[in-house]
């Protein structure tokens, strides 16, 4: 399978970003096909989210109208009111006694100490976002939730290498395509494909430093480290396979792994680390029984890898020559 940046999103999705460039912050949307189904994978232990519920298999709604990442820390999480509002007007949603209801499943990256004190993300901006939303292949580096982004912050931020947005997708044999937009935001390091560190915490001379080593020798607290919170990488996998809530949760919590091959570390109690995965196939989604277990361990397999080209993109995207 060739996983690459150019291909095109699954048809009926649409990626959208709004940024704020001075104040290196925004929100980056997912708008949905109608009918589409979603799950979703928790791992950082400093996430800051919105109505993630809807997306357990036990909740009522099949699935969200759209996703919403944004920077602005808890605060981002009011861009969501101007997506809703957006979706509202032009009827999409879940349908109501009172018309329609979009559920937007909202998460955020810390990106407060990137630039403007204060600035952060609104219903505007949420609104935006929405407007700017289009089909192909979606706007990458230093746009929307990846506008303050930084990576490798363990001798804190002065020292860091630049984030971002960054997308990949594969199309696979059997037809269905599944494609990755991450958020690097990572107190860890972004690894390349060989191990290498592609981006990390940079020493006095500029050189790239591994933060794993620098763990190792750092028993205590120090005090340039980023605190808990203060740093998240976010994956939304799309496809137009056929799934079912149960099997859009399984292939958010495989693409997670996308993050841990990307990411070291990954999932600590400083990063906030969610992955979704939406799912717009038309079609039944398969009966439970050894042929859908292998199905859900292809496509999963699959979203984890697009999902580490993704983050990987992020940081190429966003770092003039990234890893020297």
């Amino acid at each position: 399978m060739l996983f690459e940046c150019e291909l095109s999103l699954p048809e009926g999705f649409r990626v959208g970003h709004a940024t704020r460039a001075e104040a290196e912050t925004g929100c980056t949307v997912v708008i949905c096909p109608p009918g589409t189904r979603g799950g979703v994978d928790v791992r950082g232990g400093g996430t800051g989210t919105r109505e993630l519920e809807p997306l357990s298999p036990l909740a009522n709604a099949e699935g969200p109208t759209a996703v919403l990442m944004t920077g602005g820390s808890a605060f981002g999480l009011a861009a969501a009111d101007g997506v809703a509002r957006w979706l509202e007007q032009r009827g999409l949603g879940r349908e109501t006694p009172i018309g329609v209801v979009p559920l937007v499943p909202t998460a955020v990256v810390f990106d407060a100490s990137a630039g403007e004190p204060g600035a952060r993300p609104g219903p505007d901006d949420g609104y935006a976002a929405c407007e700017a939303a289009r089909a192909g292949v979606p706007e990458r580096g230093r746009v929307g939730a990846g506008a303050g982004a930084a990576v490798g912050k363990m001798l804190g931020r002065d020292h860091a290498t630049l984030g971002g947005v960054g997308y990949a997708a594969v199309k696979l044999a059997g037809g269905a395509t599944i494609a990755a937009i991450a958020i690097a935001n990572a107190f860890g390091d972004v690894l390349a494909e060989d191990g290498t560190v592609l981006g990390g915490p940079r020493g006095e001379g500029g050189e790239v430093l591994r933060s794993a080593d620098l763990l190792r020798q750092t028993p205590e607290l120090p005090r340039s480290a980023a605190r808990p919170g203060q740093s998240t990488t976010l994956a939304c996998v799309c496809t137009d396979a056929a799934l079912d809530k149960r099997g859009c949760g399984i292939v958010a919590r495989v693409s997670s792994a996308g993050i841990a091959r990307a990411v070291d570390p990954a999932f600590t109690p400083n990063d906030g680390d969610v992955a979704f995965c939406l799912a717009s196939g038309s079609g039944p989604p398969p009966t439970p029984g050894p042929a859908t277990s292998w199905t859900l361990t292809v496509l999963g397999t699959a979203a984890a890898t697009v999902t580490a080209v993704a983050i990987r993109d992020a940081i190429r995207q966003s770092t003039p020559n990234p890893g020297t």
